[in-house]
């Protein structure tokens, strides 16, 4: 199994989130990134709002350095 992550710092918002979440399974990371999206971003946990993190998984672990802006 691949690991995945998911990036704030690849996405603009007013914030500058720095946050990166990383985790072995799929569901794992959903849980953790809708967690974060509904608590500091404010976003309503909808099933739109699951298959838009959902989609911006990537397979690995998060760099260590900011990653260029989607």
């Amino acid at each position: 199994m691949t690991r995945k992550y998911i990036d704030c710092r690849e996405y603009p918002s007013e914030m500058n989130c720095s946050v990166a979440l990383a985790a072995d399974s799929e569901n794992e990371l959903l849980e953790a990134a809708v967690q974060h999206a509904t608590t500091v971003h404010k976003h309503a946990d909808t099933p739109e709002l699951r298959s838009q993190l959902k989609s911006l998984f990537r397979d690995g672990t998060p760099p260590v350095e900011t990653p260029s802006r989607a």
